[in-house]
C-alpha cells in the first residue's frame, strides 16, 4: 500500500505530509492547447486557449487527479467482497459517499452513484413514477428542463402517463403559483432544475418545494448546472448531478433520494448502490469525483464573488461594444459563472467557429448539442432569439486576461459573421 492515502473524513486524497493534491502539480484547471504548424510536423506550444465553456464540462481538478491515482491502486477490487482488497475498496467508496452527502446535506444512504447525470435523471424520474404508481401517473416539468428530463417525460407519456409542461417567463423562470397549481392530485413527481444550464437563471426551488410538500408531491431537482459553483437549494426530495461539471471525471453521475420518497427501481433488481443503480461501481472515478466536489465547495466562498464580477463585466461590455447584442437571462438571480447573449443577424455556430480560430472556446445556445441543428428549446420557451446566441461559462479559476481577450476579439468576430451573411450594413 502506498504512502499516499484517502482521508475518509473529508473524502480527499492526501500526500504523506497530509496535504491534499499532488506535490508539484499546478492547481489550475485552465487547459492549454498545443498547435501544429503543419501536417507531419511536431507539436509546438501555441497560444493559450481561453476555455469559457465550463457548463459543458471542466478539466480534471488536481484534487480529483490525486485521488484517482490513489484509488486506481487501492480501490480496484469489488467493494462487496470481504477480503482485504474488497474491504479497502469499500472504505474508499464509503468515504466518497459520506463526503458527497455532507455537501448535499443528505444522509450517506440517500446518495448513489450512476454512470452519468443523464442516467441519474432517468432513474430518478422513472423510479419515482413507479414507486408512486398508486398516487397517480402525472409528471410536471418546466419547459426549460434539460433534454434528458424532457425525453424521459416523453417516454412516460408514450407509455400512457400524463405530462404537464409549465412555461417560463422571458428570463427563463417559472411562476411559483403556476408551477404548483399544475401538481394536481394524482401527481407522481414534479421536476424543476436548480438553475438553467443555457442562460444561468436560477429557479425558485425552495418556495416551490415548500408548496409541493403540502400537496405530498416529491420534487426532483437537476443540480448539474450549479453543484460545486453555487449553493444547492433546500427542499429537494430527489437530486441529480454530473461529476464532469465540477471537475470530476466523466462517467460519474449522482442520484440522491430522500428516505421518505417512495422510489422503486425501474430496472432489474441489483444489490449495488442500495438497489438503485445496477452494475459494478467505478470506485476510482467515484473517489476522484468526491475529492473534486469537496475541493470546489471549499473554495466557493472566494470563487463565487470573483466569477460574479467577471460575468457582470461581460454583460455590461458586450452589450456596449457589439451592436444589436442583448444579454439573455436574469441579470441578478443567476449562476455566478454564466453569461448568454443574443446577436441579431448572426449565426451562432459560425460565431463559435470564429472565436475558436481565435483560441477562445465557447458554445452557442442555438443548438442543444454540437451535433444537432435544432433550435434551443430553452430559448424558444423564453421567447427570445433562438439563433445567433453565445453562451459563455467561466471555469472556477478563469483569469481576467481571458475575459480581456474575449472582449477584444468578439466585436470583430460578430462583424465578420454578419458580413458573411450579407447583413453587415443592417
Amino acid at each position: 500500500m502506498s504512502d499516499t492515502g484517502f482521508d475518509r473524513t473529508t473524502g480527499a486524497a492526501t500526500t504523506p505530509s497530509g496535504r491534499r493534491g499532488e506535490p508539484g502539480r499546478s492547481t489550475s484547471t485552465t487547459p492549454v492547447r498545443s498547435q501544429r504548424s503543419g501536417a507531419g510536423e511536431p507539436a509546438s506550444a501555441g497560444p493559450e486557449v481561453a476555455y469559457l465553456d465550463a457548463t459543458a464540462g471542466l478539466p480534471l481538478h488536481p484534487a480529483a487527479r490525486a485521488a484517482l491515482l490513489v484509488a486506481l491502486d487501492e480501490g480496484w477490487a469489488d467493494p462487496v467482497r470481504l477480503y482485504r482488497d474488497g474491504r479497502r475498496a469499500r472504505q474508499l467508496l464509503d468515504a466518497a459517499r459520506e463526503s458527497v452527502a455532507t455537501v448535499l446535506g443528505a444522509r450517506p444512504d440517500e446518495v448513489s452513484f450512476t454512470s452519468s447525470g443523464t442516467q441519474a435523471l432517468h432513474l430518478a424520474l422513472a423510479g419515482t413514477v413507479l414507486g408512486r404508481a398508486r398516487t397517480g401517473r402525472r409528471v410536471v416539468v418546466s419547459a426549460v428542463e434539460h433534454s434528458a428530463v424532457l425525453r424521459a417525460a416523453d417516454r412516460h407519456e408514450a407509455a400512457g402517463g400524463e405530462v404537464v409542461v409549465v412555461g417560463v417567463d422571458s428570463l427563463g423562470r417559472v411562476d411559483v403559483p403556476q408551477f404548483v397549481a399544475a401538481a394536481e392530485p394524482g401527481t407522481a413527481v414534479a421536476c424543476l432544475q436548480a438553475a438553467n444550464h443555457e442562460v444561468g437563471t436560477r429557479q425558485p426551488v425552495e418556495p416551490v418545494a415548500a408548496e409541493l410538500r403540502v400537496r405530498d408531491v416529491p420534487l426532483l431537482v437537476d443540480a448539474a448546472a450549479c453543484l460545486g459553483v453555487a449553493g444547492v437549494p433546500a427542499g429537494w426530495d430527489l437530486l441529480t448531478a454530473s461529476a464532469h461539471k465540477w471537475g470530476g471525471p466523466a462517467g460519474v453521475g449522482l442520484l440522491a433520494v430522500r428516505t421518505a420518497v417512495r422510489w422503486r427501481s425501474p430496472q432489474p433488481a441489483d444489490e449495488r448502490e442500495a438497489g438503485r443503480v445496477p452494475g459494478f461501481p467505478a470506485v476510482p472515478a467515484i473517489v476522484a469525483a468526491a475529492a473534486a466536489l469537496e475541493a470546489v465547495t471549499e473554495s466557493r466562498a472566494s470563487t463565487e464573488p470573483r466569477l460574479q464580477a467577471q460575468v457582470d463585466r461581460l454583460r455590461r461590455e458586450v452589450v456596449a461594444t457589439v451592436p444589436d447584442a442583448v444579454a439573455v437571462g436574469d441579470a441578478v438571480d443567476r449562476l455566478p459563472h454564466v453569461a448568454t447573449f443574443s446577436f441579431l443577424y448572426v449565426d451562432g455556430e459560425a460565431l463559435v467557429g470564429e472565436l475558436d480560430r481565435a483560441g477562445i472556446a465557447v458554445s452557442s445556445g442555438s443548438a442543444c448539442t454540437s451535433d444537432t441543428r435544432r433550435p434551443s428549446h430553452v430559448l424558444a420557451a423564453m421567447g427570445v432569439l433562438t439563433e445567433g446566441n453565445l453562451r459563455i461559462s467561466l471555469p472556477p479559476d478563469c483569469p481576467d486576461r481571458h475575459i480581456d481577450r474575449l472582449l477584444a476579439v468578439l466585436p470583430a468576430a460578430v462583424a465578420r459573421v454578419r458580413d458573411a451573411l450579407g447583413a453587415g450594413g443592417l
